[in-house]
């Protein structure tokens, strides 16, 4: 099915070594990312656990984080990426792993680009179980691709693949999060650079609250 596991699985596994050429150092031309990246770090606060999920085949951002010092780990669906990620960052932990199954106690989940593989329907499951993994105060980072987009399309890094691509407005990732029980205290949007996809980035950050529940309740 479009946009399943096995969807993912199958279209990562396929392109993980064609997106590792083209992004191995793609922090190193995005100060406005790292800068964010760093200031989660600070709000997490050194030796926090913290999850990179969907952390592709580059585990740059798991080594960002645990550069630092946090207890950074990377996970993702495709076993082809969990392998290029070990490669790529010999010091860092990565597993293959739903980045809805990630097990807590969490002191904060980064999800650099996670989410567009999937349906926008499972938005709200996702942010709910993200939620039930971090320890109340822990903290969210969200990077999404701002748009409207919901379906099957030829993959925008140009690996000749046909790919789930879903895209977000702040909005609906401001409902999510605070339905999943988080504490919204940033959106920024900004626009691409100019080796970017050319539509413009969401940057969320969220706490999770500390008397609510997953799902709101």
């Amino acid at each position: 099915m479009d946009g399943s596991s096995s969807d993912v699985v199958r279209a990562w596994d396929a392109r993980a070594d064609h997106y590792l050429r083209l992004f191995r150092h793609e922090l190193e031309g995005k100060p406005f990312d790292r800068e964010v990246l760093e200031a989660f770090a600070k709000r997490v606060g050194a030796g926090g656990r913290v999850c990179d999920a969907g952390c592709g085949p580059c585990g740059h951002v798991t080594a960002l984080l645990a550069g630092h010092g946090l207890d950074a780990f990377g996970i993702d669906l495709s076993p082809r990426c969990v392998e290029l990620a070990r490669s790529e960052q010999p010091g860092c932990r990565f597993e293959v792993m739903d980045q809805r199954a990630v097990t807590p106690p969490l002191d904060g989940l980064v999800s650099y680009y996670s989410l567009h593989d999937q349906p926008k329907r499972e938005l709200p499951p996702t942010l709910t179980a993200w939620a039930a993994a971090l320890r109340p105060g822990g903290q969210l980072l969200v990077v999404a691709k701002e748009g409207s987009g919901d379906g099957v399309i030829a993959d925008p890094l140009g690996s000749g693949l046909r790919v789930y691509w879903a895209e977000h407005t702040a909005d609906e990732l401001r409902a999510a999060a605070e339905t999943a029980g988080f504490q919204v205290d940033d959106v920024t949007v900004r626009e691409a650079y100019d080796d970017e996809i050319p539509s413009r980035r969401i940057y969320l950050a969220a706490t999770r609250g500390p008397l609510s529940r997953p799902g709101g309740l």
